[in-house]
């Protein structure tokens, strides 16, 4: 799995003229699903994301976790974080897991993320034309790669 987590002062994502989810002080996670990724995938990036101390305490400095603020997450299916540019100059998006197992895994993701975070996070629609707007708070953005933690 492949992340890109911004912090956001608020952030929406619309669907077909219509806002589909919304949150206020928070997080936008992008979401990109292989095939090799699992449910140990699943659970060290939910207890990540949760425990990322990347909102400031009283001094300014990044020490709070989203937790520690109680604030709100907005995840976003994205297969193109998956994508080779490595040969040509048009993406391939073999990496990126199809519908069929990408589905199941960004479901249990969501409802992972919600015990972890102890609420209901917003989402987009898998596989939607979605349009995504934020107010990157910062800026502060975060890549994670399971299959790579550095």
């Amino acid at each position: 799995m492949k992340v890109v987590i911004q912090r956001v002062s608020t952030a929406a994502v619309t669907i077909n003229h219509e806002v589909t989810g919304s949150i206020n002080t928070g997080l936008l996670i992008l979401l990109g699903i292989e095939d090799a990724d699992t449910d140990e995938d699943i659970i060290w990036l939910s207890n990540k994301i949760v425990q990322l101390r990347i909102f400031n305490d009283e001094q300014g400095v990044m020490n709070k976790s989203i937790l520690d603020i109680k604030g709100e997450i907005l995840l976003i299916s994205q297969f193109t974080l998956h994508a080779s540019t490595k040969k040509g100059n048009r993406p391939s998006y073999l990496k990126a897991s199809k519908p069929a197992i990408a589905i199941p895994i960004y479901e249990r993701t969501i409802e992972q993320i919600e015990k972890d975070l102890g609420k209901k996070i917003a989402t987009g629609i898998f596989g939607a034309d979605m349009k995504v707007s934020l107010i990157n708070d910062g800026p502060v953005t975060i890549i994670i790669d399971t299959k790579n933690k550095e």
